[in-house]
């Protein structure tokens, strides 16, 4: 039995899957059931239940996983403690993301944070928003990068940046030659929306809501990539955070209206990081450089997206 072998079968659990952790660890779907039946023969139990879709773990296996989780965090804090004797900073840090925050704010980030500290080894994973709860909580990653963030009991959040919302639409919608919107006159319009089940959703249907407007919902995505390409074919308007649209709008293919409203509508944006647990010397660094380059230095900070004259205040209150 070794350490990587526990990872395989720690990473089967976790993506209910054998060949997602195939794919993840290098190896071949037979080489990761192998991996399981050798364990499996060396205990005398059975750890996995494959009869079932998606896999799930046995109660021996949850046992067995629970505690080999523990030992591959544990392991991974030692190499890194051990190479930073030697180094200012040097070891692994993983983080996972939501798109639009790993698109957008964080390829800069991994960059410069690598420049500056060569020996660090930076692990980006894009992820849908649920992904990146789990990727944190399961300890497949040290850091998450989420909006709307909430502290659960497994998980602590903490703010890091705000985005203004802005209207994207299409350079020839009619709104396109607006100088600002007010959300009223978004009601009965199309509306390019986010899939019903995401928070940024449920925030945005609230504020629309309060505001007593019923725009027609044309189509939904559950990223905002999606969102700008139905936009620019004008197949509706869409409320989006500034800095996900300057691409487009740099390259005229969006056009980015200011909204006007009494109070600023804000996407934000935090860090997660499971409750309870220290960082390993590397991860925590890089918390500390995200820290301090929450709004000034990254690419699409709350400053730089804000309208001109004014400047974010704190995000509309979150809501169920």
């Amino acid at each position: 039995m070794n350490l990587k072998s526990l990872k395989v079968f720690c990473d089967i659990v976790v993506r209910r899957s054998f060949s997602r952790a195939a794919e993840d660890n290098g190896i071949s779907q037979s080489g990761a059931s192998q991996v399981v039946s050798q364990l499996e023969h060396r205990l005398g139990v059975q750890l996995i239940e494959r009869s079932k879709r998606p896999l799930m773990p046995t109660r021996e296996g949850q046992v067995f996983f629970d505690g080999c989780r523990k030992l591959i965090a544990r392991y991974d804090a030692l190499e890194d403690e051990v190479r930073t004797l030697h180094e200012e900073v040097a070891g692994r840090v993983r983080v996972a993301a939501i798109y639009s925050v790993g698109l957008h704010h964080m390829s800069r980030a991994v960059q410069e944070f690598t420049t500056l500290h060569p020996r660090a080894n930076v692990r980006l994973e894009y992820l849908h928003p649920d992904r990146v709860l789990e990727s944190v909580e399961s300890g497949q990653a040290d850091l998450g990068l989420v909006s709307y963030p909430r502290s659960t009991k497994a998980l602590d959040a903490e703010p890091w940046r705000e985005e203004p919302f802005v209207l994207a639409c299409a350079p020839g919608n009619p709104l396109a030659s607006w100088k600002s919107v007010r959300l009223e006159h978004l009601d009965h319009r199309p509306l390019v929306g986010f899939d019903p089940d995401l928070v940024i959703r449920h925030e945005l249907d609230r504020v629309l809501a309060a505001h007593g407007v019923e725009p027609e919902v044309v189509m939904e995505f559950d990223n905002i990539e999606t969102i700008k390409r139905a936009v620019e074919i004008d197949a509706g308007v869409a409320l989006l955070p500034g800095p996900t649209v300057g691409r487009e709008v740099a390259a005229g293919t969006l056009h980015a209206i200011p909204l006007d409203t009494d109070q600023p509508l804000v996407r934000p944006l935090g860090i997660i990081r499971v409750r309870g647990k220290p960082l390993p010397p590397t991860a925590d660094r890089f918390l500390e450089f995200l820290r301090g380059h929450a709004a000034e230095d990254l690419p699409g900070g709350a400053a730089a997206a804000a309208p001109r004259g004014r400047r974010p205040r704190a995000p509309v209150p979150a809501g169920p």
